[in-house]
C-alpha cells in the first residue's frame, strides 16, 4: 500500500506499508523532508512497525514521538503528516 502527503508549509511524505493479522508491516518512511540525526527514519519505521491498521492519527503520530529520542530534529515533516501518509495508504489500499 501506498500513501502519500504534502504537508503545508513542508515537504512531502510517502508511506509504503503492507498489513499483516491487522497490524502494519513492512513500513517504509521517505520523501523530501529532512531528518537529524539520519538514523531517526529507522526510529520512525520502528515505531510504526505493528501498529494496529485501525489507529487513528492520533495514535500513530503518539506512536512516533515517543520512539523518536531526544533531539531528534525534523525539517520538513512532523509525526502528524507521517501519520497522514500512513492513514492515506491504508485507506486508499483499503479502497482498492
Amino acid at each position: 500500500m501506498h500513501g502519500e502527503y504534502k504537508m503545508p508549509g513542508g515537504k512531502l511524505v510517502v508511506v509504503d506499508l503492507a498489513i499483516s493479522d491487522g497490524c502494519l508491516a513492512q513500513v517504509q518512511v521517505s520523501g523530501d523532508f529532512f531528518l537529524e540525526p539520519d538514523d531517526a527514519l529507522h526510529a520512525i519505521d520502528a515505531a510504526l512497525e505493528g501498529q494496529d491498521a485501525g489507529a487513528d492519527e492520533h495514535m500513530l503520530a503518539t506512536a512516533i514521538r515517543v520512539q523518536l529520542a531526544p533531539g531528534v530534529m525534523m525539517y520538513g515533516v512532523s509525526p502528524e503528516a507521517i501519520a497522514v501518509a500512513v492513514r492515506r495508504a491504508i485507506d486508499q489500499g483499503a479502497a482498492a
